[in-house]
């Protein structure tokens, strides 16, 4: 490391624009009139006109699928015509029917439903006017963050209201079980397909082709959720590579100069969801998607779910992308029209993309002032503050916290021109189903009953954690200076390469960038006057120790609960324990120990955070999950790993000792 810290910004993260909100004119104006204005999109220039049964023509016209159809009836015996039956069947099973009509309805009644539910939708305007331009230059792919069932609706909504094209929308097949609603949906541009495909050419091939067509002749902008499922958490999941695959396939191919990826960010004041995640994480079932459960969800029309800022990230340029990563004559060697498994070299240009994507979407989250005090409320109910915490020192380490994450660059949206203590006093009365004040004191609305307690805390944590993404580098770095002895900089790097490691499946952190993040931390905590860093070591000056301990207080429930993973798969794990089992039988591990009080922290009871424990633990060779025959998807643990790996959590041991052993 250099003895000055050197850090840039992602080039994709350029500064922010101004918002408009807009249901002002929706509030002043007929929503009628709204719903039946002439509506005139411009395209992309070159643009093959076509309708949606033309466009399934074409699907099943193309090279590709005619030569998987042929490769389908030579593997199975089966006639070329029946397997073309079938691609014709699930084509329609799959494909939009996009109508303008439809558009219209939903115009209308949407604009009635968010003046109920939202006081303000603000929009970037310059990020549209970008839009605009992009849609008429090339392909486009929209990218929205995705934490609610409202993430589709608000965007085709958004784009007639600019009067951008409206795009079309890889939608789970669940939808199609609310009948009525299923079918508006698909008239709407949703396009539905299967959540797996297991190894199933056909319906790869079908659908494959379906977006690549669509995207190459511009019949739209093609949008979907690169988190491949709604947050259950609203920290960014993992993101899946399979439709991104899909759409930079026909511009490494050569069949398209370039196409824009546009990061999409979408923040809620409030999420509509937020109680039915919380049951779902502590493993109630998800509620069925079905037509009469909409009509029952009617009651949220009378709470107030407070703003929604979308901010429509800079395109990013597929070309800009790959330029000096991947050499694309290498699709040269076969007839495009054969599928062929990306290169490994492929694999890894997609997933980086996909992660600096994903990067992107984060940091253009407009973060509101109830995400910082969920994080001191939080952090005030584990340090056993019965009583509460006064309205006045809660607004003091508000505004200390405010100015902590604008230093480290947040997107914050808290108005300046209003006291800090009604920006505070609002924020608790929008969420008063989650926090109670009383004789000048707020505390979490918490019961004594452990589950409903939990429902509250992983509501409140969902906040928390879409700050999460501004600290998380610094917040590692500060867990590994709490854990080394020294101050030496080669062991505190060691520390956070191992705890960044550990939480990979837990934040986006994106493969490779270790050195990268450790600067960046470096930079963000001299910038705020908590560390020197000089070449050899690492110092934590006098009014860094606040800070630092906010950092840690921030990761320590997910450390506690990854030690206290590995603790059950060495105490109590059976030699016959399967994935399937793992989470009932640690959640109920947990609530034994949250019972006695050993474990402090209520959100371990996280289903997500058990998985992503898990799926660490097998990305690390400590747990593997055996194959074939009686054994299929039991679990086999490594025991001194596992055993290691609780102990350097919980301190007891050196990091360097683990980072040989696992070498």
């Amino acid at each position: 490391f250099s003895n000055k810290v050197k850090f840039s910004l992602d080039p994709m993260l350029k500064k922010r624009d101004d918002f408009e909100d807009i249901l002002e004119e929706r509030r002043n104006t007929s929503d009628l009139r709204y719903a039946l204005r002439c509506y005139t999109p411009a395209l992309y220039k070159g643009l093959t006109p076509c309708t949606a049964s033309e466009l399934k023509t074409m699907v099943l016209q193309s090279d590709q699928l005619l030569y998987v159809i042929n490769q389908v009836s030579k593997e199975t015996g089966t006639a070329t015509d029946e397997i073309q039956s079938e691609a014709e069947a699930i084509l329609e099973e799959m494909a939009h029917r996009l109508q303008l009509s439809t558009i219209r309805f939903f115009a209308f009644t949407l604009s009635k439903i968010f003046k109920t539910l939202f006081r303000s939708i603000c929009v970037n305007e310059e990020g549209i006017q970008r839009l605009q331009q992009t849609i008429q230059e090339q392909p486009v792919v929209l990218l929205p963050s995705h934490r609610s069932y409202m993430d589709f609706l608000l965007m085709s909504y958004i784009l007639y209201t600019y009067d951008l094209a409206l795009p079309v929308i890889a939608a789970g097949m669940d939808f199609m079980g609310m009948k009525i609603v299923g079918e508006m949906l698909r008239m709407s541009g949703a396009f539905f397909i299967r959540r797996s495909f297991g190894g199933d050419k056909l319906y790869w091939t079908v659908f494959s082709e379906y977006v690549k067509i669509m995207l190459k002749n511009g019949f739209a902008p093609v949008e979907f959720f690169l988190e491949g499922t709604r947050s259950r958490t609203a920290k960014s999941l993992t993101p899946k590579l399979g439709l991104l695959n899909i759409v930079m396939d026909p511009f490494l191919k050569g069949e398209v100069f370039d196409i824009s990826l546009v990061p999409v960010s979408i923040s809620y004041e409030r999420i509509l969801e937020e109680a039915l995640y919380a049951r779902e994480l502590l493993g109630v079932p998800k509620p069925k998607e079905s037509t009469s459960g909409l009509f029952k969800a009617r009651k949220i029309l009378s709470e107030n779910y407070g703003s929604i800022h979308v901010y429509f990230g800079q395109p990013v340029s597929a070309r800009s992308l790959a330029e000096g990563r991947v050499d694309r004559s290498q699709f040269n060697l076969t007839p495009r029209h054969i599928p062929r498994k990306p290169s490994e070299g492929i694999q890894d240009f997609v997933n980086d993309s996909a992660f600096r994507l994903v990067r992107s979407q984060e940091e253009n989250m407009v973060l509101k002032p109830w995400v910082l005090l969920a994080a001191l409320l939080l952090q005030n109910q584990t340090a056993g503050n019965k009583l509460g915490v006064l309205v006045e020192d809660l607004t003091e380490q508000a505004v200390w916290l405010r100015d902590l994450s604008r230093q480290f660059g947040a997107f914050l949206h808290w108005p300046d021109h209003i006291p800090p203590s009604r920006v505070v006093s609002s924020s608790l009365s929008l969420h008063r189903s989650l926090v109670r004040v009383s004789e000048g004191r707020v505390q979490l609305n918490l019961e004594p009953e452990l589950l409903s307690k939990a429902v509250v805390v992983l509501s409140c944590a969902s906040y928390r954690n879409q700050v999460l993404h501004v600290f998380i580098r610094a917040a590692l770095l500060a867990s590994a200076i709490h854990s080394v002895a020294g101050s030496r900089k080669q062991e505190i790097f060691n520390a956070f390469s191992f705890l960044r490691n550990m939480f990979s499946n837990e934040f986006i952190l994106r493969p490779g960038a270790e050195v990268q993040d450790f600067e960046e931390a470096c930079y963000l905590l001299v910038k705020s006057a908590v560390l020197q860093v000089h070449q050899q070591e690492v110092l934590v000056t006098d009014r860094g120790h606040r800070t630092l301990a906010f950092l840690t207080s921030i990761l320590d429930p997910f450390v506690q609960g990854y030690q206290m993973v590995c603790r059950f798969l060495c105490e109590e794990a059976t030699e016959s324990l399967t994935e399937k089992q793992f989470v009932p039988a640690v959640r109920k591990f947990f609530i034994k120990h949250l019972l006695t009080g050993e474990l402090k922290y209520v959100e371990v009871l996280s289903s997500d955070l058990q998985k992503n424990a898990l799926a660490a633990l097998l990305r690390l060779g400590a747990v593997q999950k055996l194959r074939g025959g009686a054994n299929e998807g039991t679990l086999k643990v490594n025991t001194v790993m596992v055993n290691s790996l609780e102990d350097t959590l919980g301190g007891k041991q050196d990091f360097l000792f683990l980072i040989k052993n696992f070498k």
